[in-house]
């Protein structure tokens, strides 16, 4: 297989610390989950799986012919168990508008979306994920 593109991130501090990425300027200050000035690995992973969602949803409607415009929003849940075991779900919502298509087309194309989005590939069996759509 073809590499597309690479990076590589550097985190110093854990969830408390800074993060950064080789090839960019980005540096992001990293705090807990609801503590306050920052970002945590949840808040990055929904933004990324929602960027990789929505594209791939646009390849999607090219290869089936249909267009509508797509808000695709990502809720990450980080979960622990009663014996301190961490896990993660995640929701995936996709609002459709300006189409003409039926609440079930729209359904089936992000149902689609979901078999060949990287990131679904990735978190396929390891995560539960769940996936809806709307026509607004």
């Amino acid at each position: 297989m073809k590499t597309l593109y690479s990076t590589k991130s550097s985190v110093v501090g854990g969830r408390m610390g800074t993060a950064k990425v080789s090839d960019s300027d980005l540096v992001i200050k990293m705090t807990p989950p609801g503590t306050g000035d920052g970002n945590n690995p949840e808040q990055l992973f929904a933004m990324g799986y929602g960027a990789c969602f929505d594209s791939a949803l646009s390849v999607v409607k090219r290869m089936q012919g249909v267009d509508f415009d797509s808000t695709t929003e990502v809720e990450v849940d980080l979960l622990q168990s009663e014996n301190h075991q961490y896990s993660l779900a995640a929701k995936i919502h996709v609002i459709a508008s300006n189409t003409n298509l039926s609440a079930d087309e729209i359904q089936k194309a992000v149902e689609k979306a979901h078999e060949v989005c990287p990131y679904s590939k990735a978190t396929r069996g390891n995560i539960e994920v769940e996936v809806t759509s709307e026509v607004n």
